[in-house]
C-alpha cells in the first residue's frame, strides 16, 4: 500500500510526495532528512493523503498533482 501526501510548509508552500508510511515520512521531513525541498523549508503539517494499491499508481498520481497549480491542489485538499 502506498500513499500520496501533501505537506504544508511553514512558509505556506505545498510539498507533494509518496510513501508507504505517512507518519514516518512526516518525521523524516520534520527532521530535515526528507526531500530536498523540505530540508530548506520547515514543514508544519500533513494536509492531504490518498491511498494507492501500488508504487506505480502512486507515482503517476504524484506526478499529476505536482503538475497542478496551487489553486487546484487546494481545491483537492478542500474536497477531501
Amino acid at each position: 500500500m502506498y500513499f500520496v501526501y501533501i505537506l504544508e510548509c511553514k512558509n505556506g508552500s505545498l510539498y507533494t510526495g509518496i510513501t508507504t508510511d505517512v507518519a514516518r515520512r512526516f518525521k523524516e521531513h520534520s527532521s530535515g532528512s526528507g526531500g530536498h525541498y523540505t530540508k530548506s523549508q520547515e514543514v508544519s503539517q500533513i494536509i492531504y493523503t490518498e491511498q494507492h494499491p501500488d508504487r506505480s499508481s502512486a507515482l503517476k498520481r504524484e506526478a499529476q498533482i505536482k503538475g497542478w497549480r496551487r489553486e487546484k491542489k487546494l481545491a483537492l485538499i478542500k474536497s477531501s
